[in-house]
């Protein structure tokens, strides 16, 4: 377990408020540590400032800032803490801790004067550790990256866990190929892990298998030159043979490097019982010449049957006694090794068997048909999100692979789409933030799917934002950029939405005489809405008074022909107030709700929104015995605010909008 890694200065340091950061400590692809001096309180502390190719949109680092929030509430003596998260003055993430200057466990000498290993100080290190993940464990806090740089020591010299595998979580940031995550993660990183499946603490304790392996031995179970044929060796090969003077190590190892979370230690308890024994084992005097002689003798013995029994009857006669426990031991490892042998099957008839379907081929075919039957993220173990996700794990390179990516990030902003088009906002974020994931987690966060998807809610929020600001409604305006950011829109996008927003005037809320909110109409009630109500109860239309000319009270009008020409969406005209009330009776009956027409007082907080010829709007205020009933606003025939009409007829200047009671 070898020194310190290169480190180049040569870079310039981030800027971060209340700190003067001196120098980089340690540099990866995901992240870079520097030591910093804090300024209040005054001390030296170390900040970790993710790289912005592990974090790429703003969806990723906010969850990631949550995931630190979370790892920050642990406190135990053996959990280095983390004081404070923040940004950089460039927007990147950062958290600061405690700065430890007396390096990392890879920077340490675990073998005695005679060349063998410590292992009373590995062992002690080990249950440390155990420790440590056991009180994160029981928070429901899996570290995701134990590995021996995550492992520091203070002035006390007792090992800290360091370093929580936040970035390593699932959704935050490149896979375990990607060039960002060093050879040194999957390293110690559990075949589950390697290939992007969720994990729980038994992942953690594989990878303190390996370490407490590198610390007996000096190096790992398993080398290579990259992160990928380092996950595969972890996956396929098997577990390694310790040296002879470790075997009594063997067992435990067998535990702690099973392939399958199933076959390892299920929890810090079970490691710590087995750690142990381990202990108890190293103090028994151990003769293993002779009994290593017999050994490579009946190996060359051909019937694995004979070699079994000429072991055995070796151990039980031939050796130098050393207590009976201790034959027994050495005849059962014997045996144990020679088991194993014989358990491997002839690997010719394997070979002859057809090729079973390439499990890439098996997940895009399963993401195809969930894509067509819309199980697109449901059910959770059934969906075309998790098919795909397992199908690019298997080749991300892979043409079909790509394409597919594109065809479900296209199916899930469609119905994000038609979810935020129809105002159900949470369902719509919901579907977007899967979109990101997949989006990050693929690497085709630039995609044309989704800069589709990107351009369609920008216009959703602008025509929001234009029609709150027509009716003078501020809150909405604001409310609508707002959603602007959580969508993952670029930042430009974000700020220019939020500066149209906060440039709508704040109108005055609409309220009743008894002080509640009311919700009141921006458009009059057009001519295709009255229509429906005139033919559901067969209404007779009022006469249109048509003033200034005798010829016209010859022609009567009413709403259907004011006169001119109006499409079905223009505002309905030549309705008397109490066509307006009979209406605003029917629509309440429909509808359940409380309708009726406004007060000038009311009307005025929000202005209409009318387009074509102007026209004046009924309200309820009545001059002397309700015969007249006030009109407000300028209409194409007179442009008097407010005018007192004969509420018993119609005008072709005069529509009406309504008012919703709470």
């Amino acid at each position: 377990m070898t020194g310190a890694n290169y480190i180049d200065n040569d870079h310039a340091l981030p800027v971060i408020r209340g700190y003067r950061l001196l120098r980089v400590l340690n540099r990866g692809g995901m992240s870079t540590v520097y030591l910093a001096e804090q300024i209040a309180p005054s001390r030296e502390v170390a900040i970790k400032v993710m790289a912005g190719t592990a974090l790429s949109d703003e969806v990723s680092r906010r969850r990631f800032e949550n995931e630190v929030r979370t790892i920050a509430r642990l406190e135990h003596p053996h959990v280095v803490r983390i004081h404070e998260l923040g940004r950089t003055a460039d927007g990147l993430p950062y958290y600061t801790m405690p700065y430890l200057a007396r390096g990392h466990l890879g920077q340490r000498d675990f073998r005695r004067e005679d060349g063998r290993a410590d292992e009373p100080r590995i062992i002690a290190t080990v249950r440390t550790l155990l420790s440590a993940l056991e009180y994160a464990h029981g928070r429901g806090v899996v570290h995701r990256d134990v590995k021996a740089e995550n492992v520091l020591f203070g002035d006390t010299e007792q090992p800290l866990l360091a370093d929580f595998g936040i970035a390593l979580r699932r959704g935050f940031g490149p896979r375990v190929t990607a060039t960002g995550l060093a050879v040194g993660s999957t390293a110690y990183m559990a075949p589950e892990q390697a290939r992007g499946e969720d994990v729980d603490g038994r992942a953690d304790l594989y990878s303190l298998g390996v370490l407490a392996w590198e610390m007996l031995t000096g190096h790992l179970p398993y080398e290579a030159g990259d992160a990928l044929a380092m996950a595969v060796m972890h996956a396929q090969n098997p577990i390694p043979r310790l040296p002879a003077h470790l075997r009594h190590w063997q067992r435990f190892m067998n535990r702690a490097l099973a392939k399958q979370p199933t076959q390892r230690f299920q929890d810090t308890a079970q490691m710590l019982a087995m750690l142990a024994q381990v202990e108890r084992r190293g103090r028994w005097p151990r003769i293993t010449t002779g009994r290593d002689r017999v050994l490579r003798t009946a190996a060359r013995v051909p019937g694995r049957v004979w070699l079994v029994a000429a072991v055995v009857a070796a151990l039980a006669i031939g050796l130098p006694l050393a207590g009976k426990d201790k034959a027994a031991e050495d005849a059962e490892h014997a045996a144990e090794i020679l088991a194993e042998e014989a358990r491997r099957e002839d690997p010719i008839p394997a070979m002859l068997q057809p090729l079973p379907e390439a499990p890439l081929q098996i997940a895009l075919d399963r993401a195809r048909q969930q894509i067509a039957q819309n199980r697109l993220t449901t059910p959770a173990e059934d969906n075309a999100f998790s098919s795909l996700m397992n199908a690019w794990a298997s080749n991300p390179d892979d043409p079909a692979v790509l394409e597919l990516i594109d065809t479900l990030t296209t199916a899930l902003g469609e119905s994000a789409v038609a979810n935020l088009r129809a105002g159900r906002d949470e369902q719509a974020g919901g579907q977007i933030e899967r979109i990101r994931l997949l989006g990050t987690e693929t690497s085709s966060l630039e995609s044309p799917a989704q800069r589709r998807l990107d351009s369609a809610i920008e216009k959703i929020l602008e025509a929001r934002i234009a029609k709150a600001a027509g009716r003078t409604d501020s809150s909405a305006a604001i409310a609508a950029a707002a959603l602007a950011e959580p969508f993952g829109l670029a930042p430009e996008t974000v700020r220019r939405l939020q500066a149209r927003a906060a440039a709508v005037p704040t109108g005055s809320t609409p309220r009743s005489a008894a002080g509640a909110v009311v919700a009141l109409a921006t458009k009059p009630v057009s001519r295709d809405e009255y229509a429906a109500f005139a033919d559901a109860t067969a209404r007779k239309p009022a006469l249109c008074r048509e003033r200034s000319s005798l010829l016209r009270m010859l022609a009567p009008r009413d709403w259907r022909g004011p006169g001119f020409d109006q499409d079905g969406s223009d505002p309905v005209l030549c309705v008397s107030l109490a066509d307006a009330q009979a209406y605003a009776e029917w629509l309440s009956q429909q509808t359940g709700r409380s309708y009726r027409l406004p007060t000038a007082v009311e009307s005025r907080s929000i202005a209409p929104q009318i387009s074509g010829r102007e026209v004046a709007l009924w309200q309820l205020d009545c001059g002397e015995g309700c015969r007249e009933r006030a009109v407000l606003g300028g209409s194409w025939r007179k442009q008097e605010a407010r005018r007192m009409l004969d509420a018993g007829r119609g005008y072709d200047d005069v529509g009406f909008r309504l008012l919703r009671d709470p």
